[in-house]
This record gives C-alpha cells, structure tokens and sequence, in this order.
C-alpha cells in the first residue's frame, strides 16, 4: 500500500496554505477576546485573558511558520493531498459528528448520543437493527450511570430528559 493518495484531489500545498490561514484565524480571534477581557494581573492574579493570549500567541507562531514552510518547501507538497475518495471517507464521519455536537444542546447528549451510534452502526458498520438498537440505547444509559449516578456530574440533557423526570 503507497502513502500515496490514489487519484485526483486538492493538492496538497494548498491544504496546507487553507490550514495554516485557518489557524491563524483562530489565533487571531483568541488573541481579540483575551484582549477584551484583560490580559494584565489584577489584585487576585492573573485576569481572564491573560492564558488564553500566551496560547492565542503560540498558536500563531506555529501557524506562520507552517505558512511558511507550504510555501517554501518543496517535493512531497507537490502532489495531492488526498484522493476525493479519501476525503469523502473523511467526511462521512466529520460531517455526522459535527451535526451530533450541534444537537446536543437542542435534544441533550444523551438522546444526540443515540443517534450518532446508531447511525454509525447502520450505515458505516452495516449491522442490523437487532444488534445496533442495545447498544445504541446501551452506550448513553451506562453514560447516564457513571457520569450523572456515579461521579454526579450533569451532562445536557434535552426534553425528552426533562419528560423522563432525568
């Protein structure tokens, strides 16, 4: 098997270009609300801003130098990043999760867990329903025990929670 990605794709210096200005962006957002909240020691130490700055700053370093690097280096930035079929693949987990973090404030992590399993199991996996309806009902009910019985930590729970008396 070749680490070469098998055929057309985005070409690899180009991700790396779009990763390196999306990072920087993140820093640069970072580095504006650690602004806004203060930066400077206060009486009782350290104000709110004053981490998350130093780390907004490390993180732009590191983007500007992997800037750089895309557009300085040469050779095995010359060819495609990943074949389309890779990043379809990556995609079909990226995209579902992202959707599952988005419902969890609306349906909580519980019922969101539920789901992503299931659907995970049934699409990606191929099992059937016999075999992926325990374990996706399973999984956020053991969740529920440890976290919210146990170690009594609340995890966000949505209407149906709330329904249940949880």
């Amino acid at each position: 098997m070749s680490d070469q990605p098998q055929g057309k794709g985005p070409p690899h210096r180009a991700v790396e270009v779009g990763v390196a200005l999306a990072t920087i962006a993140f820093a640069a957002l970072v580095i504006t609300g650690s602004l806004e909240a203060g930066i400077d020691w206060g009486a009782e130490g350290p104000k709110a801003g004053f981490f998350p700055f130093y780390l907004g700053l490390v993180i732009l370093a590191g983007s500007v130098v992997n800037l750089v690097q895309a557009f300085t280096a040469s050779g095995s930035r010359d060819g495609p990043f990943a074949s389309w079929r890779q990043l379809g693949q990556v995609l079909a987990v990226a995209l579902p999760t992202a959707i599952y973090v988005a419902l969890i404030p609306y349906i909580g992590i519980y019922v969101a867990s539920a789901l992503l399993i299931a659907l995970f199991m049934v699409w990606l996996g191929r099992y059937g329903v016999s075999y992926v309806a325990p374990i996706a009902l399973g999984v956020p009910l053991a969740t529920f025990l440890i976290f919210e019985k146990w170690f009594v930590v609340a995890l966000p729970k949505g209407p149906l929670e709330s329904a249940l008396g949880f």
